[in-house]
C-alpha cells in the first residue's frame, strides 16, 4: 500500500481540471497554504517566444500562496513524470507550507533551475492560475496579484493577416 505525502502547488496544478483531469490525480485532501521566503516568477521557458510558466525563487520576506494537496506516494511519482522531473525540467524540493491554522506542514514542491530572464506568462496560463486560486478559496488580494503580471503577447495573434 502506498504512503501519503503532501504536495504544494503554486502553478497550473492549482486548477482542478489540470490536476485531476489532465494529470490524473485524485487528491485525498486539498487546502489553501502559503510558502514563506519564496516568490512566484514565470522564468521557466515554454514553447516559442517570451512565454514562461510558474517557478519559485528564494526571496526573503516574500510569500507564495497555493494549494496543499495530500496524495499517495505512488501518485506523487506519477506527478514527477508529468512535471518533467526525470528529464530535469523541474526538481522536487522540500518545503514547509503554512495552512490557515498557522500550522507548518512538511511538503514537496517543484522548482526549476532551467530559467530564462524576461519571460512572461500567457493570458491563458494566468487564467488557469486565477481559476485554480478561486476554486480553492485563495484570498482576493492574491487573485488580484496573479492578474497583475505583465502578459506575453500571443505570437499567433500578432502576425499580419494574409489575404
Amino acid at each position: 500500500m502506498s504512503g501519503l505525502i503532501r504536495y504544494f502547488s503554486y502553478g497550473s496544478n492549482m486548477h482542478r481540471g489540470i490536476f485531476e483531469d489532465r494529470r490524473g490525480m485524485r487528491p485525498i485532501r486539498a487546502q489553501p497554504a502559503v510558502l514563506a521566503n519564496y516568490r512566484l516568477c514565470f522564468n521557466l521557458p515554454v514553447g516559442r517566444g517570451e512565454r514562461g510558466v510558474a517557478n519559485l525563487e528564494s526571496y526573503e520576506g516574500a510569500r507564495v500562496r497555493g494549494v496543499l494537496y495530500l496524495i499517495t506516494t505512488e501518485r506523487a511519482e506519477h506527478l514527477d513524470r508529468t512535471e518533467g522531473v526525470p528529464s530535469g525540467v523541474y526538481r522536487r524540493i522540500a518545503v514547509n507550507a503554512i495552512v490557515d491554522s498557522g500550522e507548518e506542514i512538511e511538503a514537496f514542491t517543484y522548482q526549476s533551475a532551467k530559467i530564462s530572464l524576461g519571460l512572461k506568462p500567457s493570458p491563458r496560463y494566468i487564467a488557469l492560475l486565477v481559476e485554480g486560486a478561486v476554486q480553492h478559496g485563495l484570498p482576493p488580494d492574491y487573485i488580484h496579484y496573479l492578474r497583475s503580471f505583465e502578459l506575453a503577447v500571443d505570437e499567433r495573434l500578432s502576425e499580419p493577416q494574409r489575404s
